[in-house]
């Protein structure tokens, strides 16, 4: 019995259908792959070698081991900058909450709804320098702001500096943020309340259910993914605060927040090396905020369709206090 294989055939072995989509599927990642490591992966390595030395952009290089990690925490500016993120993370609930209980009326039929949704979303829309611009105006004494607070009956005497008095600016500064990002939020809430099974909310009415209780018990649990996701974009996106400060009062008058220190250090002061640290803290501040929230949704809310880690607790307790009783 003859079992002499046939010899191979690259050019037919290439041209096969399994071949071909595998070569498909290996091109099509190799574009965005290569991009990611040259643009990302790459530089943030070389970023963390740069922590560990006093260098510049040009000239010798000394290495300093941890010292640009201490020097984060000891210097003043950078601890203090560090603490400015506060306001934009309360800023950023306050947003949130206003989101969804915009999104919570405007997800059902409201005249001129559409109108609304176009106003609130609009602002998202605007480049982040013109919104810095916009507000730097908005709050300079005795323009729109001040203007608007006198028609009302304030003296302008009394009004305080929104930009350069310290118990207020960062205040004034944070809620631009709002303005800006509301609408965004809002948007995303919309999407995922309006994906959820509407003979839910039949049902509910049937029962002669409230607003609230509709929310509580439809909306909310339905849409915890969606607002989960946005609680780790905003809050991330408050430790990394940049536009706002560095456009409205480029840092000055105690608003200066850690982006905007560190592109001092790194662009002015051409400390090279402390900024990577500050870059290198400012990740791992990000990568916790993001896992401890992780984990709050996964005990509190649960994950998917899995219930949250309390509720499983509550109801082995309760069934552990039923089987006693019953003995």
């Amino acid at each position: 019995m003859n079992t002499k294989r046939a010899p191979f055939n690259f050019i037919k072995w290439i041209q096969s259908g399994k071949v071909n989509r595998r070569l498909c599927m290996v091109t099509f990642m190799l574009a965005p792959l290569l991009l990611l490591l040259v643009f990302t992966y790459i530089p943030f390595l070389k970023m963390f070698q740069f922590s560990f030395y006093d260098m510049k952009y040009i000239g010798a290089r000394k290495f300093v081991g941890l010292k640009n990690y201490s020097e984060v925490f000891s210097r003043k500016d950078c601890f203090q900058a560090l603490k400015l993120s506060g306001y934009y993370i309360v800023a950023a609930f306050i947003q949130l909450a206003i989101a969804l209980w915009f999104a919570s009326v405007l997800s059902f039929k409201v005249k001129g709804g559409g109108l609304y949704k176009g106003f609130m979303f609009f602002p998202y829309l605007v480049c982040g320098i013109a919104v810095g611009f916009i507000f730097k105006f908005f709050y300079t004494r005795g323009f729109v702001l001040d203007t608007v607070l006198q028609w009302i009956g304030f003296n302008l005497d009394s009004l305080p500096y929104w930009l350069k008095d310290k118990s207020i600016n960062n205040i004034s500064i944070a809620a631009t943020s709002v303005w800006r990002y509301m609408g965004q939020n809002m948007v995303l809430f919309i999407g995922a309340i309006m994906s959820v099974d509407s003979t839910l909310y039949e049902a509910a009415a049937i029962d002669g259910a409230s607003g609230f209780n509709k929310f509580r018990y439809i909306i909310f649990p339905s849409i915890k993914t969606i607002i989960v996701l946005n609680m780790i974009l905003a809050i991330t996106g408050s430790l990394s605060v940049f536009e706002p400060p560095y456009v409205i009062t480029n840092g000055e008058f105690g608003t200066g927040t850690y982006f905007v220190i560190m592109n001092k250090l790194a662009h002015v002061s051409q400390k090279v090396g402390l900024a990577s640290a500050m870059a290198i803290v400012l990740f791992v501040l990000i990568l916790f905020a993001t896992l401890l929230q992780k984990a709050g949704e996964w005990y509190f809310l649960g994950i998917g369709d899995q219930e949250a880690i309390r509720t499983v607790r509550r109801q082995k307790k309760r069934n552990r206090q039923r089987e006693a009783d019953n003995r």
